[in-house]
């Protein structure tokens, strides 16, 4: 790499001037700021400490023996202590070339060797998919592929959240207002269990109000309600194994399966193994029962099983009550040793809200204080929430935004405003159809991949769809115009384009040397966001390549070029910039149209 051979030469440089070797960690080759003539930046004050001399005088005489060691240097200016290098034409043109001619330019085998377990998705199976979970699968999915494409293995997994007092609630609801099938109401399975979840929420607020109004605190009120204590009895003969009461249950979940299937299909994303909480929780309360009696847990004169974290800064953690039945962190010790023992992963990745920071940390911590070394294996990758204009989303009150319904949102405005555009033409319905889906799921899945994983987030459809501005429909557009101008360039083959003949060029035109840098600079992206966890970066570096590019496209002509060696040139870069907004769109699992 240029940095690699910069290094190389400024060392050599600074023993031939000065006789002593420079300090390694101080020689960083950074990105010339925009406002400066050059192409690669090296901050100088450290060494002219050293030497007792200007920062200027040092920077000025590193430079002009950087120029005699490596010719691609042609020309160097002081700022102050930085040391501006402008790199050669020829130089930027050969890497031009090859990269052209590397299928994975841009990926690589950092983590040959190294297996990843990614945990994404984890929905209760007693309500569908919303907004906040498109946010969690995205990125899962994202950071998945990022991760193969920095050479690791990876196996995506997926936690149903299959059973608990959360179920039993939709099924009670069931049982008392519902009995009839999806069939029957001509709905998805996943949205009949929910809304029975919603209509039990809406009757226990009602009779805890009935309560409140005798008399109760608002506390004994909840806990005494008839509701309340009829779905927890039904969690108990669920935990007894009632014949019947897990008939209903496998009956009402299978519904949940078929409808996420759907929507999973439709969001485009998927998974290597999935798990259920009904087949880990068990194995949990194994792991409880090792910490107890190892000395690592203690025990409540109630029998409730609890992990003392004070030592820690942290408090205590119920782990099982005292009628025995578990609770989410038992399940999540069960799970976690059966994939340790499954994978032997070097990093067990989860993909949850950062409403739970505390959770993992606990869970971590608990593993670790009951014996099992690879609790270090555990990492959180803790996400932002995903707001709307109107503020939050509540499940049990029914006020969050259907996944299936925000998606087929996104499609039709993505119809209407490609057809107020007139994008359609020489399209077939069926192809047309294609592109609405094209265009609005990547607008959807654009938007919200961009923002920083960590950070909250506000989600605005329309805003999504828009075809300028850092938006998916932008990026997609300019792909399609590249694929346009190549299909149309001296009418052959894209793969038939003759490589570009040029061999002595110092001298290149700032547009084509500002899109070939940001070509250069895609392998460290795709790093970073590996490193990360961050699909952003690559969003927001697509976002300045396709807005490069079509700077570019306005201000130069490269079919009408009447040098052919800088219309070959042009068309190159053309092709390299298609071809990594391409992958960069599949890394974030965004199709990208041929036309548009």
């Amino acid at each position: 790499m240029l940095e690699a051979k910069l290094t190389q030469t400024f060392i050599k440089a600074f023993k031939q001037l000065y006789d002593r070797q420079p300090d390694i960690k101080h020689i960083s080759f950074q990105k010339t700021r925009s406002e400066f003539e050059g192409d690669r930046t090296i901050v100088v004050f450290p060494f002219s400490k050293i030497l007792q001399q200007s920062a200027e005088e040092t920077a000025q005489q590193i430079g002009e023996a950087m120029m005699q060691l490596y010719t691609e240097i042609v020309r160097f200016n002081v700022v102050k202590g930085f040391l501006n290098l402008t790199i050669s034409g020829k130089y930027w043109v050969s890497f031009l070339q090859q990269a052209l001619s590397m299928p994975d330019f841009g990926f690589n085998q950092s983590g040959k060797g190294k297996r990843m377990v990614i945990e994404y998705s984890s929905p209760n199976t007693n309500k569908p998919l919303h907004l906040g979970h498109i946010r969690n699968n995205l990125l899962g999915w994202s950071v998945a592929a990022i991760l193969k494409a920095n050479g690791y293995e990876v196996v995506k997994v997926n936690l149903i959240n299959d059973r608990g007092i959360h179920i039993c609630k939709s099924m009670l609801a069931w049982q008392k207002w519902g009995g009839k099938s999806p069939e029957e109401t001509a709905m998805k399975g996943d949205k009949l269990v929910g809304e029975m979840y919603v209509r039990f929420d809406k009757e226990l607020k009602a009779e805890i109000a009935g309560l409140v109004q005798q008399g109760y605190s608002s506390e004994e009120a909840a806990t005494r309600a008839p509701l309340i204590i009829q779905a927890q009895e039904m969690l108990r003969l669920w935990e007894a194994g009632d014949p019947q009461t897990h008939q209903l249950w496998a009956t009402m979940n299978g519904w949940v399966y078929e409808g996420f299937n759907q929507t999973y299909a439709k969001m485009g994303v998927d998974f290597d193994k999935l798990y259920y909480e009904s087949e880990t929780y068990l194995l949990g309360k194994e792991i409880v029962e090792e910490g107890l009696k190892n000395g690592a847990l203690f025990q409540k004169t109630d029998g409730s099983i609890w992990c003392d974290l004070s030592a820690e800064g942290l408090d205590e953690k119920l782990l099982l009550r005292a009628d025995g039945t578990s609770v989410y962190m038992t399940q999540d010790l069960g799970t976690a040793k059966l994939r340790m023992s499954e994978y032997q992963a070097d990093k067990m990745i989860y993909v949850v809200g950062n409403e739970q920071n505390y959770h993992f940390e606990v869970l971590s911590r608990i593993l670790k204080k009951i014996g099992y070394q690879w609790a270090d294996t555990i990492e959180h990758l803790s996400y932002g929430m995903v707001e709307l204009p109107e503020g939050k989303m509540k499940s049990r009150e029914g006020t969050v935004v259907d996944a299936d319904e925000l998606m087929d949102e996104m499609i039709l405005t993505a119809k209407e405003m490609t057809t107020e555009l007139g994008k359609l033409d020489n399209l077939t319905e069926e192809e047309a159809d294609k592109l609405f889906t094209t265009i609005g799921l990547g607008a959807l899945k654009y938007f919200i991949l961009k923002v920083d994983p960590r950070k909250n987030m506000l989600f605005n459809p329309d805003e999504s769809i828009d075809f300028n501005g850092n938006t998916g429909p932008f990026i997609q557009y300019t792909h399609a115009r590249i694929r346009s101008l190549l299909r149309k360039a001296t009418h052959v083959e894209e793969d038939q384009l003759p490589g570009t003949d040029i061999t002595n060029t110092e001298f290149l035109p700032d547009k084509e040397r500002n899109l070939i840098r940001l070509v250069y600079s895609f392998p460290q992206w795709v790093q970073q966001a590996a490193e990360s966890r961050s699909p952003a970066l690559i969003a927001n570096y697509m976002y300045e390549l396709a807005k490069e590019f079509n700077q570019f496209y306005q201000s130069v002509p490269i079919l009408r070029e009447e040098n052919i060696s800088l219309r070959l040139l042009r068309l190159d870069i053309s092709r390299i910039v298609a071809s990594i907004l391409k992958k960069s769109a599949e890394l974030l699992g965004i199709e990208m149209p041929e036309q548009m």
